[in-house]
């Protein structure tokens, strides 16, 4: 309906603040009501019109039961949607809506059609509302999820810096595999000045050993600080340097995607509670996460995924299988291809209900984190079930969680300040980044899905590469058919070889299937992806095999057994083995876990020069 602009009559009051008035007998009126109160408090009054229409003598009752109506101090009167915009204007972060309205030609005609359709049917607009989003009206507030989400993303931080900083040493130590000390100087020496931006560690400044501990140990205490909850922004972007530098300077050994899930993740914590912004921002990921997840297995053409196949393949091949794996493995042919269906509706699907009225949103938090607890409970995937999970907190408003959280923590939570100063700088900022984010993952997924590259974009997107947070998405897009499998053997005469055992991968064929998640054995993992190559294209493990020869105390740190406790052997070798789930049947009968055949030599026998 049109804006009214006559003058009032004088029988008419002006009223002091804004007032809305809207029809008292309707249901759906006053769920709306009572929602905008909540968000725009004393800023806004509201009247039902059977009460306050007679002070209003040119506005006729037909008039004011077909529209809500805003009545301005100055005297302007405004109605429908117009009306409901200029409402909202008055709560911070909620102007954006007035200004599409009077700064775009066509989104006044569209909200205002839009408006009179809803009027008409209020009925079932009222049931539609309280199927999907219940009744009464909550606002979209973030408080209780964001405690929750920082406690567990402390919690996360404090597994990850603690189970590599367990390994560090024998990865990237002085005696490790790949020592941070030659790795640096070897980088600026290629690339001059911007190896600092290419490789940002604050491990430039001292690449000891001791430089290290004290980086994970940092790590450590910040996470439980974080977890405890002194929520301070300092402490998060501590953490996030503190994982960017170790992630950095470790080469492959903290290249995988729930490494570069925490950075993105960490990243985008250090801005929550300045905008409700960063809440969509987590919401975007989350998306990115599942759906292309399930994209990347239908884009990769891979023929298991595609006759849905794939999961039997998935339990017996993946890096470190849980003992669970062994027996849903054997479990018949419908079920796997029921579960590949379960799959692809849930990384494919769901993920759009990431954005679906509050209801909704609740059963795809649901759906996601039961989804994460099957891949816990069949695979040892360090950390990234719980950070999937943790995003899911982003999906639950505090209407919901008042109801999961103690009484006395959320009282004490919603009674906290937030921080009130620079609003103005932090809403740009954070605007700033939503700019960021949505430009480089739109070109990001444009090149994934529709193979369109633009130049200036790509300049973007490798500037921030390394700091890894803005990433791209999609596990085992391409099933490995087969399981190969590099035993290390040792020998002090060339004639008996001696087989080192690692933690936790296949070795004995009695060993069963370990728990080991959210721990992460790195060496162990990086094993799997030396496997499917040869050791020119992972020349690490020639350093690897160096060390044994060594006898290094670090690396031998990682293994499981040393078969040379008292000297290192002359020679090392490694063979590649082709390893298989047993039947029922061969395990009753042998106790074995694992069939292997050997395959061929992925390394020949080495020896030192010197010895």
């Amino acid at each position: 309906m049109d804006d009214m602009h006559d003058d009032m009559d004088m029988e008419e009051q002006v009223p002091d603040r804004p007032l809305l008035v809207f029809d008292g007998d309707c249901s759906f009126c006053n769920a709306l009501v009572d929602y905008g109160k909540r968000i725009t408090g004393e800023r806004v009054r509201y009247a039902p019109y059977q009460e306050v229409g007679p002070q209003f003598p040119r506005i006729s009752p037909q008039d004011f039961a077909s529209a809500v109506k805003l009545i301005l101090p100055g005297g302007e009167v405004r109605s429908g949607a117009h009306a409901v915009f200029s409402a909202l204007e008055r709560t911070p972060g909620r102007g954006w809506m007035l200004e599409l309205y009077t700064r775009i030609p066509a989104v006044a005609p569209i909200s205002e059609t839009a408006y009179r359709a809803v009027a008409r049917h209020r009925s079932l607009a009222y049931r539609v509302t309280k199927l999907l989003w219940g009744i009464p009206l909550e606002p979209a507030a973030a408080r209780l999820s964001t405690w929750l989400f920082l406690r567990l993303l402390g919690a996360i931080y404090l597994i990850a810096f603690a189970s590599f900083g367990v390994q560090a040493p024998g990865l990237i130590g002085s005696r490790g595999i790949l020592p941070v000390a030659e790795f640096l100087p070897a980088v600026r020496q290629y690339l001059g000045a911007s190896a600092y931006w290419s490789v940002p560690t604050s491990l430039w400044f001292s690449s000891s050993d001791g430089f290290i501990r004290a980086n994970w140990i940092a790590g450590v205490c910040l996470s439980v600080v974080l977890m405890l909850g002194l929520n301070w922004r300092s402490v998060r972007v501590a953490l996030f340097v503190l994982y960017l530098s170790l992630a950095a300077a470790s080469q492959v050994f903290l290249s995988f995607q729930w490494d570069a899930l925490l950075l993105e993740i960490g990243f985008l914590a250090i801005f929550l509670g300045s905008s409700r912004i960063v809440v969509w921002l987590f919401r975007w990921l989350l998306f990115r996460l599942m759906f292309l997840s399930g994209a990347v297995k239908l884009l990769s053409g891979d023929i298991s995924w595609r006759s849905f196949t794939a999961l039997p393949v998935h339990y017996e091949t993946q890096p470190l299988p849980t003992p669970l794996a062994w027996y849903v493995y054997q479990w018949p042919a419908w079920f796997h291809h029921l579960s590949v269906g379960v799959v692809f509706a849930t990384e494919l699907l769901v993920p759009f209900l990431i954005f679906a009225p509050r209801r909704i949103r609740c059963l795809a938090a649901l759906a996601i984190s039961a989804f994460q607890l099957l891949i816990f409970l069949t695979g040892n995937y360090a950390f990234f079930n719980l950070l999937t999970i943790a995003l899911c907190l982003f999906l639950l408003d505090d209407a919901l969680l008042r109801s999961i959280v103690p009484r006395r923590t959320v009282a004490k939570i919603l009674e906290a300040r937030g921080p009130n100063g620079w609003r103005p700088l932090r809403n740009t900022v954070c605007r700033a980044l939503a700019a960021l984010v949505v430009f480089v993952t739109a070109f990001q997924l444009s090149a994934m899905f529709l193979h369109f590259r633009w130049a200036p974009a790509e300049t973007v997107i490798a500037a921030v590469a390394p700091f890894e947070i803005i990433n791209t998405y999609g596990l085992f897009a391409v099933m490995t058919t087969s399981r190969p499998e590099i035993v290390i053997e040792g020998s002090s005469d060339g004639v008996t070889w001696l087989a080192y055992e690692f933690k936790y991968k296949p070795g004995e064929l009695t060993r069963r299937p370990a728990w080991v998640e959210p721990y992460q054995p790195r060496l162990d993992w990086q094993m799997w992806f030396a496997a499917l190559g040869d050791y020119q294209s992972d020349p690490w493990t020639v350093q690897l095999m160096a060390k044994l020869l060594e006898g290094s105390p670090d690396v031998l740190g990682l293994f499981g057994k040393n078969p040379f406790p008292g000297s290192p052997p002359h020679f090392v070798r490694a063979l590649l083995y082709e390893y298989r789930f047993t039947t029922p049947a061969e395990r009753r009968a042998t106790g074995d876990w694992w069939r292997r055949e050997l395959k061929r030599t992925y390394l020949p026998s080495l020896a030192l020069h010197d010895r």
